[in-house]
C-alpha cells in the first residue's frame, strides 16, 4: 500500500527524512536533480549578461551613428567681426537639440525646431580654436565634422628698426632692416624704397620674413625705407604702415693729395696748403705733416678738403704730408716738396700741329717753357698785342673766344682754328704769380701760319711716293718676265737641235789625236 501523503506532510516528512542518519535512495535522487537544473538555468543568465549589455550598447551606438550632422563656417576671422557657424543634421527626426562644442567643451546650444541651428559669434581672442557640432535626438546622437577658428588681429603699430642702429654703414658693409608690428597676427609684408614697392630680391638685397636683408651695401642702396604689414581675411585685408627711415651708405674715403698756393706779403712768403680726397663722405679729419712733423689737424664736415696756412722761406725745401682718418680708415698722401723758386731763366714757345687722319689740320698747340720757377703767371701775345684771355692762375681748363683755350695754368694755348686772324708771331711772358709787381721774362716771337698750300704739299709728297711705288713694282715684274721667257727660250732651242749639245766621246778622243 501507498501512503496517503499531503504536500505539507511531504515537505515535513522529507524534512525529517533529511536530517535522518538514513536517507532513502529515491527521495535523494529527486533532489539533486532539481538543484542542479536550477543552477544550470543560473549559469546561462549569467553568461548572457554581457552579451545583452554589448547588443544594448551597440543599438545605443547605432543609434548615435545615423546622425551625421554637418557643420559649416569660417576657418579665420578678424578680431571683433561678427561671424556665424551653421550646423544642420540631415534625415533628423524633431525636434533636435544641437550644441556647439569648442575643444570639446559645450560652448552654445539651442533647440531648434526648423532646420538648420545657427550660432552668431562676435570673435574674441579666446575664440580661437577646434568647434564641432552636436545634434542630438530621441533616435541618438551625432558629432559634425570639425573647424578649427583662427583669430586673425589686424596690424597696428607698425615701425621699422635696424641692425645697426641708426641704419648708417661704410659701403661693403650689411644692413638688416626689421618690420615691427606691435599687435597682429597671420601677417605679411611688403618693403618700399624710395617710394616704389620692391618687387623681387637679389644676391644684394632679400627679404626675409619681417626683415629685409642687404649684403655688401654700395651707395646705390641709400635711400628712404617703409615697411607695409597686412593680414588676410578671405578677399579683405588690413594694411598698417611703418614710417620712412633714411639708410645711410658711407664711401670709404680716398687717398689724399696736396696742392698749394702761394702769396706775397711785404717779404714774407705764405702757403695755403690744401688737403683733399676725391671721394668719401664726411666728417674726415685732415692733419699736415711738415717734415714728418705734425702741424696741426682740421675736421670737414660739410667737404672733403682742408686748407692750411704754412709760413715759407724761398729757396727752402719742405717736404709735406697729409693724413686722412675716418671712423674706419686711416690713409696718408704722397710726400710734395713745398718750395718757392722765383720765375727767371729763358723762356720759349714751342709749337705743335696736330692732324686728322685726312690730314687736315685739326688742333695747334703752343707751350710755353719757363726754365725757372714754381708758380708762374703766364701771358700770352699775338703780334706784340696781349691776347684777350682771361682765366684764373688755378684753372685747369678755361674756354676764350671761340677758338682759343688755356690749359695747364695758362702755360699752354690751343688754336682750334688757324685762319687768316689767327696767324702770326706768338710769344709769352711769365713772373711770379703770386707778386703782381714782379719782373716779365719773355720769350722770343715764333711765326705760326698753317695754309691750305701746306696741306695740297702734303698731299702730292704722298701721291708722288705712292706713284713711284707702283713704277719700281711695275720694273721689277717685267724683269722678272723677262728673265723668266729667256729661260724658256733657250730650253726649247736645246729640245729642237740635240746633236749640238751632245757630242760622242769617241768623236772627242779623235780630235784629240789628230792633234797630236
Amino acid at each position: 500500500m501507498k501512503a496517503n501523503i499531503q504536500p505539507n506532510m511531504l515537505s515535513t516528512c522529507n524534512t525529517c527524512v533529511t536530517s535522518s542518519t538514513f536517507t532513502p535512495t529515491h527521495t535523494y535522487t529527486h533532489t539533486d536533480t532539481h538543484s542542479r537544473a536550477r543552477g544550470m538555468k543560473n549559469l546561462q543568465v549569467l553568461n548572457l549578461l554581457p552579451i545583452l549589455a554589448l547588443v544594448n550598447l551597440f543599438i545605443k551606438i547605432s543609434g548615435s551613428v545615423s546622425l551625421h550632422p554637418e557643420l559649416t563656417g569660417p576657418d579665420k576671422a578678424f578680431l571683433g567681426s561678427k561671424v556665424a557657424f551653421q550646423c544642420i543634421a540631415p534625415n533628423s527626426s524633431l525636434p533636435v537639440t544641437y550644441k556647439l562644442m569648442k575643444d570639446g567643451l559645450t560652448f552654445a546650444r539651442v533647440v531648434q525646431v526648423d532646420q538648420p541651428a545657427l550660432f552668431f559669434l562676435k570673435v574674441a581672442a579666446t575664440f580661437e580654436g577646434l568647434y564641432r557640432c552636436e545634434a542630438k535626438t530621441r533616435e541618438g546622437t551625432g558629432l559634425s565634422n570639425s573647424i578649427r577658428l583662427s583669430v586673425v588681429i589686424p596690424p597696428s603699430f607698425t615701425s621699422v628698426t635696424s641692425e645697426p642702429s641708426p641704419p648708417v654703414a661704410f659701403e661693403g658693409s650689411r644692413i638688416v632692416l626689421i618690420c615691427d608690428v606691435k599687435n597682429g597676427s597671420h601677417l605679411s609684408y611688403m618693403w618700399f624704397f624710395n617710394k616704389e614697392k620692391i618687387k623681387s630680391s637679389t644676391s644684394l638685397l632679400h627679404s626675409t620674413g619681417n626683415r629685409l636683408v642687404m649684403e655688401n651695401v654700395t651707395p646705390q642702396h641709400a635711400g628712404y625705407y617703409y615697411c607695409m604689414a597686412w593680414s588676410s581675411v578671405e578677399d579683405k585685408s588690413r594694411f598698417s604702415s611703418s614710417t620712412e627711415v633714411n639708410v645711410e651708405v658711407k664711401i670709404h674715403v680716398s687717398t689724399p693729395r696736396i696742392s698749394f698756393s702761394i702769396s706775397k706779403e711785404g717779404a714774407s712768403y705764405h702757403a695755403n696748403v690744401t688737403c683733399w680726397s676725391s671721394r668719401g663722405t664726411p666728417p674726415v679729419n685732415f692733419t699736415l705733416l711738415v717734415d714728418d712733423k705734425e702741424m696741426t689737424s682740421v675736421t670737414a664736415t660739410e667737404s672733403l678738403a682742408a686748407t692750411f696756412p704754412v709760413t715759407i722761406k724761398p729757396d727752402l725745401k719742405n717736404t709735406t704730408q697729409c693724413r686722412v682718418k675716418t671712423e674706419v680708415q686711416e690713409l696718408m698722401s704722397e710726400p710734395v716738396t713745398l718750395e718757392v723758386v722765383p720765375v727767371g731763366g729763358d723762356v720759349k714757345v714751342e709749337v705743335e700741329h696736330l692732324y686728322r687722319a685726312d690730314s687736315k689740320l685739326a688742333t695747334t698747340r703752343l707751350s710755353c717753357k719757363v726754365s725757372r720757377g714754381t708758380f708762374p703767371y703766364v701771358s700770352w701775345l699775338l703780334n706784340d698785342s696781349v691776347l684777350p684771355l682771361t682765366t684764373h692762375v688755378d684753372s685747369c681748363v678755361q674756354p676764350v673766344l671761340p677758338h682759343y683755350a688755356l690749359v695747364d695754368h695758362r702755360q699752354t694755348l690751343i688754336l682750334n682754328k688757324l685762319g687768316p686772324e689767327e696767324s702770326g708771331y706768338y710769344r709769352c711772358k711769365a713772373r711770379d704769380s703770386y707778386d703782381d709787381s714782379g719782373a716779365w721774362v719773355e720769350s722770343a716771337a715764333i711765326l705760326v701760319q698753317v695754309t691750305e698750300v701746306f696741306m695740297s704739299t702734303i698731299e702730292v709728297i704722298t701721291i708722288i711716293f705712292c706713284c713711284t711705288l707702283l713704277l719700281i713694282l711695275a720694273v721689277v715684274v717685267a724683269f722678272g718676265y723677262r728673265m723668266l721667257h729667256r729661260e724658256q727660250a733657250h730650253a726649247h732651242f736645246a729640245t729642237t737641235n740635240p746633236s749640238l749639245n751632245i757630242i760622242p766621246l769617241s768623236a772627242l778622243t779623235s780630235r784629240s789625236g789628230g792633234r797630236q
